[in-house]
């Protein structure tokens, strides 16, 4: 039987976040581990990484990104990949002005998405067992001056995640309208928010976890 695949959130922080550390993700089944984004004080725990992949290569975070990476010995790149049993699929969203992805992340156990930023909802991402998602804004969209997109609030991620048949939600790009709403008491209709250092486990053919 293929190994449980165990996915570790390294930080659940928008940019600057003044509570959270920038949203990372760390994929691990049997021995390998690709490290998603991250970056100061969301880096990947000691050990060998396979890879270190981000969702836009031209992000303020580029220069940490590359630094912690070299550590490591990697590059980070926006790519696909095959770990062991795993395929990992760079797959564009609508963010910005230039292109950007989110990645799908295939095997036994199940499926899993990254998708931190987008302005709208990836259809690539329905059916997903779990899906780490954009949560800059709380009820209403965050507009990128020219109209070049933008993030998405939980109020619409929620409602097209399970248009999506999403099975489980994580909010894991926290932004300071949900900072607001958190500290208010609120929770979103669909999903829960992300938890910095909790690894979520997807055993083989099970969905959730």
């Amino acid at each position: 039987m293929a190994p449980p695949l165990r996915l570790t959130l390294l930080g659940v922080g928008a940019m600057a976040s003044p509570r959270f550390a920038p949203a990372g993700l760390l994929v691990a089944s049997g021995r390998h581990r690709v490290a998603l984004d991250g970056g100061p004080g969301a880096e990947p725990p000691e050990g060998r990484l396979d890879a270190w992949l981000v969702t836009d290569e031209h992000a303020e975070l580029r220069s940490a990104l590359r630094r912690l990476a070299a550590e490591h010995g990697l590059v980070p790149r926006m790519t696909d990949m095959d770990p062991g049993e795993l395929r990992i699929r760079a797959l564009p969203v609508a963010h910005t002005s230039h292109p950007t992805c989110g990645y799908r992340i295939e095997g036994e156990a199940g499926v899993v998405v990254w998708a931190p930023e987008f302005w709208t909802f990836p259809p690539w991402a329905a059916e997903a067992d779990l899906m780490f998602a954009e949560a800059s804004g709380w009820d209403r969209p965050i507009r990128f001056r020219g109209g070049v997109g933008g993030h998405a609030p939980v109020r619409d991620v929620g409602t097209a995640a399970a248009r999506h048949r999403i099975g489980r939600l994580v909010y894991a790009h926290i932004g300071r309208p949900c900072l607001r709403a958190m500290d208010a008491g609120l929770t979103p209709e669909y999903g829960e928010w992300g938890r910095e250092g909790h690894t979520y486990v997807l055993p083989p053919h099970h969905r959730g976890s």
